[in-house]
């Protein structure tokens, strides 16, 4: 297994977590994650998920805006704390004025309303919802500026060395950076510590409030395998997809970054699905 995949999923078993020459202290991450985004630049990286090995590597240490993608993360530290018994998928989340502002995509949440953890979560698995991702920061750390903080130390705990984040939801702003290999990482550390949350990445609609929201990841039900994880776009970032797909007990994760449009990057991961699986 290549060294930065296997450490996404021993690492955090054997980092040592105290003190303030940790390697999981965000002020290390910051000085490790320097390198500015370029804008709308493309990368790719296709990892097989049952042995590590790098199957497809283009520019995938190259500073990109992560968009969206950010989003994995804050999905994984909520599965943490709801595997730890901090929260269950029934707990009620408080929507505040911060949460309720964010830009779109978003469900419209109202500031002093609740959300249950379980739609939180598919809000951002299907929806890419940025109030939902706010108001998961925010429940979880007490601002999202603290949750960012964790989200780049857990970052580091699974080997993502070159990612910081600054926000829950991947909206614009300054500092915030990953690499198509660190989302690789975090794809495989989402399946294989969370797999009971396989289907949220899987669904194709999901509905809340009376209201039924699409996936935006458009490759799912299209019989190629793909059954997962999630797309992102921001205007400096290009359009994202890092996807999980399966056939025949092979299994593969596939990021692609940077594309022109969403049909130009579904086509770029439809064709390295078809030719890796």
């Amino acid at each position: 297994m290549a060294p930065l995949l296997a450490l996404a999923l021993v690492a955090c078993q054997s980092a040592d977590l105290s003190g303030p020459n940790s390697p999981l202290d965000p002020r290390i991450a910051a000085a490790e994650a320097t390198a500015a985004p370029e804008i709308r630049a493309r990368s790719a990286y296709v990892v097989d998920a049952g042995t590590g090995k790098v199957l497809l590597d283009e520019e995938g240490d190259a500073p990109r805006y992560p968009a969206s993608l950010t989003k994995m993360m804050t999905l994984h530290l909520l599965f943490d704390a709801v595997a730890a018994g901090r929260l269950s998928l029934d707990s009620d989340l408080k929507v505040s004025a911060f949460a309720a502002a964010r830009a779109p995509s978003k469900l419209g949440l109202k500031a002093g309303e609740t959300i249950k953890v379980r739609d939180a979560a598919q809000a951002l698995a299907v929806k890419s919802a940025n109030d939902a991702a706010t108001v998961i920061a925010e429940n979880l750390a007490g601002s999202e500026a603290a949750f960012a903080a964790q989200m780049t130390a857990r970052a580091r705990a699974l080997g993502m060395r070159r990612t910081r984040f600054v926000n829950a939801s991947g909206l614009p702003q300054e500092g915030q950076v990953t690499t198509a290999h660190d989302m690789a990482i975090l794809a495989l550390s989402l399946r294989a510590r969370h797999p009971r949350y396989a289907p949220y990445f899987a669904a194709t609609e999901f509905t809340y409030a009376g209201k039924t929201y699409k996936a935006t990841n458009k490759l799912l039900g299209r019989g190629l395998g793909v059954d997962g994880m999630k797309t992102g776009f921001i205007r400096d970032s290009g359009f994202h997809l890092v996807a999980s797909a399966g056939r025949d007990g092979h299994r593969i994760i596939v990021v692609v970054m940077g594309g022109a449009t969403g049909r130009d990057r579904d086509a770029r991961v439809a064709a390295l699905v078809e030719h890796y699986l």
